[in-house]
């Protein structure tokens, strides 16, 4: 695996976040946000690519999942918690700028931090989300989201658990992928068992508070800023319809989707690096 230093800056409510650092270059810096349950593994394979052609990059962890704090009051489980968990992080890392890269939940997030500071926000790749949400994906998510296994004896367990939640996402995955998607989602233990790296009350809140606030306004701030929205062929999230919507508001994004694939790609795809690749050679 590509190395990467650790870092961990302080938020609100004395939390501590942590994120990942990959050191590539003089053009402008790219944080990536990842999804509800996931954290900072996520883009393991995706940042050392970015990197490599030029940026530096921090792949940030929300609070209450991997290697970040738990927040006590679940409350704060809300994605407007993120937007300034976000931007607390871009001035603890002495970032005026960045290009943010966010899947499902961590686009969201980018939709709210643009809003709120579009100079922050140079450029926008959102992965698998939009401002309205299918409610067949919202379904789904509130239906795993703080209800899988939270201990379990071995790695395959792990990932038994992860297929059984994801598997309609990536029909064609192989045994190897579900093992590290759930080295990505679950941490080993001393003993060789492995425990899930989220707060489960991560879906208490997504049920009490909420997923998001109205979304079409911080969407449609976006349209001043150079975006890329990618979706999976087969999201049950982000729909052609919804699609149609989004350009209706902001006419120029660039798209890209990633065929036989759900909710949410990895971004490594051929189809989706492609785009990556391309949309990030146009800044400097």
């Amino acid at each position: 695996m590509p190395s990467f230093e650790d870092r961990f800056i302080p938020a609100a409510n004395g939390l501590k976040l942590h994120a990942r650092a990959y050191g590539g270059g003089e053009k402008t810096p790219v944080l990536c946000l990842h999804g509800l349950t996931r954290n900072a593994a996520d883009f393991e394979d995706l940042a050392p690519k970015i990197a490599a052609i030029g940026h530096d990059v921090y792949a940030l962890t929300f609070r209450g999942r991997g290697r970040s704090d738990y927040d006590p009051d679940y409350l704060n489980y809300h994605p407007l918690t993120y937007r300034d968990d976000a931007l607390a992080v871009m001035d603890a890392l002495d970032m005026p700028e960045a290009v943010l890269v966010g899947t499902s939940l961590g686009g969201i997030t980018t939709m709210l931090v643009n809003e709120a500071a579009p100079t922050r926000v140079k450029a926008a790749v959102i992965n698998d989300v939009g401002p309205e949400l299918a409610p067949e994906g919202i379904a789904r998510i509130a239906g795993y989201a703080g209800k899988t296994k939270t201990d379990v004896a071995d790695l395959e367990e792990a990932a038994a658990e992860i297929r059984a939640v994801n598997g309609v996402a990536f029909p064609e995955a192989t045994d190897e992928f579900w093992r590290t998607f759930a080295r990505r989602t679950f941490r080993e233990n001393a003993d060789g068992s492995w425990t899930l790296a989220y707060d489960p009350n991560i879906g208490k809140a997504l049920t009490e508070v909420g997923p998001a606030p109205d979304l079409w306004a911080p969407f449609e701030s976006l349209k001043d800023t150079p975006t890329l929205i990618i979706r999976g062929g087969i999201s049950d999230l982000l729909s052609p319809e919804i699609i149609s919507k989004m350009r209706a508001v902001h006419p120029n994004f660039d798209y890209a989707e990633v065929p036989n694939v759900g909710h949410a790609p990895m971004l490594t795809e051929p189809a989706a690096w492609k785009a990556i690749e391309k949309f990030l050679n146009g800044f400097d």
